[in-house]
This record gives structure tokens, sequence and C-alpha cells, in this order.
């Protein structure tokens, strides 16, 4: 067996399609299907099938998927050998907006100040998305903001609980109550954001009435519309503390008991961790 053909079946199966790992490796598409069909010999199966058009894994593919993980991270390991003292590579880290903008900023520049030879990729997706790309290994690091968590397969470091407020414009009304009923707009992260499906679930549990939703692209977007008075939102409070203490934006009184949330670092359990992976959260546990 050829570990090239095992790294081309995990990357098939991380980017969903023959032409698509093509082109991250680098590789004809007639040199994807001989390596996927040189396996599928090796192993006696096939490993993908097609259901109305749409690439899908068969049951001997997801059977295969932990130990090529497991084989892939042995390789690898064995690769960096030489290189098992030193700092370098590249680092991937997934990480919902909140906290990219309000607590990894200081951990990435003390980072990259100490380990200048490490590359840096920081994607910001829902927590969901984030969880789903370190699980399926296009990602080293995931950072979720979320309540208390117990997760399979995961190493998992609890950070800060985060404090969720809801905000509005200072010329606006002070307590939640008033907004109860109104035809307020609740301007929103997008959906499958962790404190807005909180907010929503909390709704809906207590026969609140629903609000208006507008949902919108950025953390700096909705803050710019609950400034201009277009409605009130959701959000962590490390995320608009510098607005609320130079009076652009006001926390409102409310009577609410919202689930605690907290932030979290993931790596995967069963994977070995590179040096780059281990000072980067060494790094952020000594942040918090």
């Amino acid at each position: 067996m050829d570990i090239r053909h095992f790294l081309t079946f995990r990357t098939i199966v991380d980017v969903g399609s023959y032409t698509n790992a093509a082109k991250k490796l680098g590789y004809t598409q007639s040199t994807i299907t001989s390596h996927i069909q040189a396996l599928e010999r090796e192993i006696g199966g096939e490993l993908f099938t097609y259901i109305r058009r749409e690439l899908q894994l068969t049951s001997l593919g997801k059977e295969l998927i932990p130990m090529a993980d497991e084989l892939l991270d042995t390789y690898h390991r064995i690769t960096q050998m030489k290189n098992h003292d030193k700092v370098s590579g590249e680092l991937k880290i997934a990480a919902p907006e909140s906290l990219t903008i309000s607590r990894l900023g200081p951990i990435l520049r003390e980072y990259t100040t100490k380990y200048p030879d490490v590359t840096i990729i920081v994607s910001n997706g829902t927590c969901g998305q984030n969880q789903k790309d370190l699980m399926s290994g296009l990602v080293d690091i995931a950072f979720m903001v979320w309540p208390k968590l117990e997760i399979d397969h995961c190493i998992h470091h609890q950070l800060h609980k985060e404090e969720i407020v809801l905000i509005a414009s200072p010329k606006k009304k002070r307590h939640f109550d008033e907004y109860k009923g109104t035809d307020e707009y609740f301007i929103a992260n997008e959906d499958g954001c962790s404190y807005r499906t909180m907010f929503e679930t909390y709704l809906v549990q207590n026969q609140i009435p629903t609000f208006q939703t507008m949902e919108l692209w950025s953390l700096e977007a909705i803050k710019q519309c609950v400034m201009s008075g277009l409605g009130f939102s959701v959000l962590p409070y490390v995320t608009v503390k510098n607005e609320v203490e130079n009076g652009l934006l006001n926390i409102l009184e409310h009577n609410e008991q919202f689930e605690p949330i907290y932030s979290h670092l993931l790596v995967k359990s069963k994977k070995s961790l590179s040096p780059a992976v281990q000072k980067f959260i060494e790094l952020t546990l000594e942040a918090v």
C-alpha cells in the first residue's frame, strides 16, 4: 500500500470531490482516480459511490477513515522526528469571529513573536462548523463559544465564562421587558451562532414572542446597526466592552436567566500534537 493513496482518500473525504482533491494535492484527476482504484483493490471494495450525482462514502469508506487518520498521523510523526523539538510548520485554527476579535489577538501576537517560523491560518465559522473542521482534520485547533461541553475524541479546555448581554442604542428603551411584543428587530449573527441559538431557544421555552430577525455577516455590522437605533442584539460582553464604556452602546436591564456560556479550546484526542500546536495551547492557557 502507498501512503499517498491514503492521503488522497482522506483529502477527498475532506473536500468532497475528486476534482477538489486534485486541485488541493496538485494531481491530475486521473491520478486521483488511479489512487482510489488501487486502494480499493488492496482493501477489496468500493470506498465511494454516487447518490443523485453526489459523491458519498460507502460503509467500507466510513470504516476506513479512523484507520487512515491513524496511519497518516503516524507517518507525519515519523517524517517530523528530525525536527521534533523545532516549532515550525503550519498551524490551522478555527474560531468564531467573537473570539478572534476579542481574545485571540494578544495570544497570536505573542505566539508569532516567539515562534516566527510557524505559518498561522485562522478561519472564522460558526462553533458547529469549527468543531466539524477539527474532527475532519481541516484544522489543528478549534475554538467554540458554547455551554459546558462533553465531546468524544477531543481534548477539551474550558477557558472563560462569557457574559452574554443584550445591547441597544443609548437612545432607546433601557429594559428588555419594554421590547417584548414589539416590532423591534433582533439583529443577529448567522444561523448556528451559539448565543443566538441560546437566546432564541430561551424565548420559545419561556413563551416570549419572537422578534423580527435581521441577520448580518459580521459583529462590526451588527454593532453599527444597533448603534444607529435599528434594533437590539445579543452578544458576548467582551465584544462590545469598548463601545459600552464609551457610551456608544447600552446594556439592557433584564430579569431573564440565560444558560451560562463559555469559551473552549479543542484538539483531537487521538492526534499527535506537533510542537506548534502544543506551544499555542500553552500560551492560550497562560492567557486564561
